[in-house]
């Protein structure tokens, strides 16, 4: 186990990696190989709403088609494991267990097993500087704290955000910082951000980091429905001239991140290097909710500088790609300026997992990262699936960035894959990350 570290130490010039992953997706995928063969058997996981959730599934198909909004398709991507949990294992009574939002259940057993998949006995963190650091946004569950029902007493914990990451840190006794952050669609790498940020400044050395999505309700669905922005025919099709709205999903994604030098020395197996992180603001726009191209493009570049590193070496760029008109439009744009600054077809593929899976929400950027994880280990990048037709916003042919429009095989350069994960929030954060993969055997 690394040794604790003295606060506030200054450790930026050694480098941050990811040593274990854990991570949840429709599909009934539970782990990174099940993942892996999802993206590249170019299967979409989606399925019809769950009827065990209590929903008004009648009502809600026919609200939409009678208040003249959208039509709400019968298809989503859910957790089919979002209500299972183990409560004696973490020692936590069946009527607290209920009264859990799911995201805090499925946080919990996925903060356990990416320490197992770095080598880690999670009781060996107890009492160190460990540090938890989490992306989620309030999914309505649960009946409202005034209202009396069987879970009262538990009702507060059971849905707070902030115990989401502060029920990790409880339950495994880390003694880091744990913070849970909203920034809708951004949060889990806005999460990751701060995490690296707190390994660099020797707040912690170790981070359990990412971010997960539940839904309590069928709310967003109905939400985006009457803003037109959800896709009528149950498909997301990101980058796609037919893209004409997102498809919302659940899903989750942990990783545990430490500093190269203590991986090494303790032998924990580096799944990639954090070459830099990226966080700012669309500021003001046409609207709260709408993008900023300039804001995007100054986010990647600034990116690029701090790796190091020109937009020819980077391989993949797992785009935000939420398959929606002005999403997609800004991203595209933002893109030609930035990565498509190349000679046309020598730039990085582009991608995006919620044409498999759906829109996650608030884990959209860790089953990204997840994505480009399990791609780099197979050495091969999967297709974005729904594009027969490439969207005109920009000219790809003019362009160095390509879109992946099938499997492709993934060499490595110089003993290293490089890529770059994007996650926009609706709130006006943007992030962006870019990571260097191993080659087989470490670096």
């Amino acid at each position: 186990m690394p040794a604790s570290l003295t606060p506030g130490a200054d450790h930026a010039g050694d480098p941050v990696v990811i040593v274990g992953m854990a991570l949840e997706a429709p599909g009934g995928v539970q782990t990174p190989e099940q993942y892996w063969t999802l993206l590249a058997e170019q299967r979409e996981a989606l399925c019809a709403f769950p009827t065990d959730r209590g929903w008004d599934l009648a009502g809600l198909f026919a609200g939409s088609r009678r208040d003249g909004f959208t039509p709400i398709p019968n298809l989503g991507g859910f957790l089919s494991s979002a209500a299972e949990f183990d409560a004696e294992f973490f020692g936590i009574s069946p009527r607290e267990a209920s009264a859990m939002d799911p995201q805090q259940r499925v946080a919990l057993r996925l903060a356990w097993r990416a320490v197992e998949n770095a080598g880690i006995n999670p009781d060996d963190l107890a009492g160190r500087q460990v540090g938890c650091y989490i992306g989620a946004s309030a999914l309505e569950y649960g009946p409202p704290l005034a209202e009396y029902s069987e879970h009262s007493g538990h009702l507060i914990t059971g849905t707070s955000l902030g115990v989401i990451s502060g029920r990790i840190a409880y339950l495994l006794d880390l003694a880091g910082p744990a913070l849970t952050i909203d920034t809708s669609c951004s949060s889990a790498l806005a999460a990751l951000h701060t995490a690296v940020a707190a390994v660099r400044a020797g707040d912690c050395d170790l981070a359990l980091t990412g971010g997960v999505a539940v839904l309590g309700s069928p709310g967003y669905f109905v939400e985006f429905a009457k803003q037109h922005a959800l896709a009528e025919d149950g498909h997301c099709r990101p980058y796609s001239a037919h893209a004409a709205g997102t498809v919302w999903a659940e899903g989750a994604a942990m990783f545990l991140i430490t500093r190269r030098s203590d991986a090494e020395r303790d032998g924990l197996p580096v799944l990639a290097e954090v070459l830099a992180s990226t966080l700012n603001s669309d500021g003001r726009t046409p609207g709260l909710t709408a993008p900023d191209e300039t804001a995007q493009r100054r986010l990647v570049q600034r990116a690029l500088q701090r790796a190091g590193i020109g937009p020819a070496d980077v391989d993949l760029v797992e785009g935000h790609g939420t398959g929606t008109r002005l999403g997609d439009r800004t991203e595209l744009r933002s893109l030609a300026a930035s990565y498509g600054a190349t000679a046309p077809g020598t730039g990085p593929r582009l991608g995006s997992v919620k044409s498999n899976i759906g829109h996650t929400q608030a884990a959209a950027g860790a089953l990204g990262l997840a994505k480009v994880l399990v791609a780099a280990q197979h050495r091969a990048i999967p297709p974005t699936l729904h594009v027969d037709q490439r969207s005109s916003e920009i000219d790809w042919d003019a362009q160095g960035i390509r879109l992946a429009e099938k499997l492709t095989d993934w060499p490595a350069r110089d003993g290293r894959r490089i890529a770059g994960v994007s996650a926009f929030g609706m709130s006006g954060t943007n992030t962006h990350l870019i990571v260097a993969m191993p080659e087989r055997g470490g670096w």
